[in-house]
């Protein structure tokens, strides 16, 4: 009974759709430093295409509070002061 809950199981997971993930990395980039939020310097096209879709980053997080942590958290998935830069 066992195994067969276990290969049922397997398929569903194996034929589920797989996430989209978008992974943006910019250092020292504000939520408000969008072309979608008309700044007046920066550009970007492609952010501005998914915004048009209806894809708005505007919730910004860090894992540290410099660029090189924020990167080791990125790689590692530990917490900045557990990475060791």
């Amino acid at each position: 009974m066992r195994l067969l809950f276990v290969l049922l199981l397997s398929s569903v997971v194996a034929f589920a759709d797989r996430p989209n993930v978008v992974l943006v990395m910019a250092d020292d980039q504000g939520w408000g430093q969008t072309g979608y939020y008309n700044h007046p310097v920066l550009k970007t096209p492609h952010l501005d295409a998914m915004a048009k879709a209806g894809l708005r980053f505007d919730r910004f997080y860090a894992g540290g509070p410099v660029c090189s942590p924020t990167r080791a958290t990125v790689l590692t998935g530990r917490s900045h002061d557990r990475t060791g830069v």
